[in-house]
């Protein structure tokens, strides 16, 4: 099929790439020089605008967006709407908030416009082994973009799970999920690097996908880190999140689901971007005066 593609970071230019090794005519727009470059060695048109991309594509033309959350989102749609006609299709692939796709999808239907909005996970290795894709919208417009989807996802990797936002729902939960994973394999290699033996984490995790029921992908990627750094050397334990976890989070709050373990595990990534916690000097200060136990003094 016929795409265009706008914003083209570290999935977003995979995303093109495999698109277009596969035959889809790809027209993707970046201000970088690099991805230019990248994805006309891919076998993608890079135009130098949007509006030469939207140009570049027949009608009913389909704009795949690969940008950050919120604002970025908005202000390519509305560059993207005196470009576009009615019967058109904006897909946004990126981590949006539901409720913000939901939205969107009203607002560009009022406008004659097909909206879908494509979960997206796989990461940097999305180019080899193809992404996964929880996609929601009008079946009609998820079927037009299916030669797409197909192509994207591996065998039985893409699943039209709703209408409008619920891709993204499904996507949000997908990564609350993902931060208690994270969490749980984290602490239980932590209490293997502290115990008394002298274990090698990357075996261990070799051992544990062969037959256990923690095997994952996780623990293959675990595998290859201890592989390149036994003891993490270097790395800082400083944990970002993307805003999903957030999200997820407050969802079972509205939802009155009990989350103890995706809530604590958002709250861990908190800590760990803390130089030092107030709330561990308060207890430090707190345990001296009620017990007269030691404070450890600064320098």
């Amino acid at each position: 099929m016929e795409i265009g593609f706008i914003g083209l970071g570290r999935m977003g230019l995979n995303m093109v790439t495999r698109l277009a090794r596969a035959g889809h005519r790809v027209v993707a727009f970046s201000p970088s020089l690099k991805h230019r470059q990248a994805v006309e060695e891919a076998g993608g048109m890079h135009p130098e605008s949007p509006v030469a991309l939207t140009a570049a594509l027949a009608p009913p033309r389909t704009v795949w967006l690969m940008v950050p959350a919120g604002q970025a989102v908005d202000e390519n749609i509305e560059e993207l709407l005196p470009l576009l006609s009615p019967g058109d299709l904006i897909v946004d692939g990126g981590n949006s908030y539901y409720r913000d796709s939901k939205r969107r999808a009203a607002y560009l239907a009022e406008k004659g416009l097909q909206f879908v909005d494509a979960g997206t996970s796989g990461g940097v290795w999305g180019l080899e082994i193809g992404y996964c894709m929880m996609v929601g919208g009008a079946p009609e417009a998820v079927e037009r973009l299916r030669p797409a989807l197909e192509t994207l996802a591996p065998p039985d990797g893409y699943l039209h799970v709703g209408p409008a936002g619920a891709g993204h729902y499904v996507k949000m939960v997908h990564n609350g999920i993902e931060y208690g994973l994270l969490q749980a394999y984290a602490e239980g290699f932590e209490i293997l690097h502290a115990g008394e033996y002298d274990l090698d984490l990357r075996r261990i995790a070799n051992l544990w996908n062969h037959g256990s029921v923690v095997r994952s992908w996780m623990l293959e990627l675990a595998e290859r880190a201890f592989t390149d750094n036994p003891v993490l050397e270097g790395i800082r334990g400083y944990v970002e999140d993307s805003g999903e976890g957030r999200w997820t989070v407050a969802e079972a709050i509205d939802r009155g689901v009990p989350a103890p373990v995706i809530t604590l595990s958002l709250l861990e990534r908190f800590r760990s971007r803390q130089e030092e916690s107030f709330s561990a000097k308060v207890i430090a200060a707190l345990r001296n005066q009620f017990g007269g136990h030691a404070v450890k003094k600064k320098g």
